[in-house]
């Protein structure tokens, strides 16, 4: 049997996305930057991966590994506004309004997100 590569990970994580299963779209995500870590590839070139990964712990309420992730990419990206609107957005809901203001005023000025 084959096994599935990268790419169909990938779309499979998509799909899983906008179906909302969020959680198992968070999995293969996580699975993807692992392989990338273990094959050494450059772990950073991987920002839809990341982002998407974010993206899926925020929907399913993994509000530490949303935070976590998203900052990651701004260590490499620190001009990528949804990531700012991700740890904004996150920090508001575990109650960390103030924390949270920088972030989304830099998703605001960089990308044109309300928060």
């Amino acid at each position: 049997m084959l096994e599935d590569s990268d790419h169909d990970r990938w779309v499979r994580a998509q799909a899983l996305f906008e179906e909302r299963a969020y959680r198992e779209a968070a999995v293969l995500l996580t699975e993807l930057l692992d392989a990338a870590d273990a094959a050494d590839d450059v772990r950073h070139e991987l920002t839809d991966v990341r982002l998407l990964l974010a993206r899926s712990l925020y929907h399913s309420a993994q509000l530490n590994g949303a935070i976590r992730v998203a900052t990651e990419l701004l260590e490499h990206d620190p001009n990528e506004p949804y990531a700012h609107l991700l740890v904004g957005r996150s920090l508001q809901r575990q109650g960390k309004a103030d924390e949270a203001q920088p972030h989304l005023r830099l998703a605001e000025l960089l990308g044109g997100y309300r928060a």
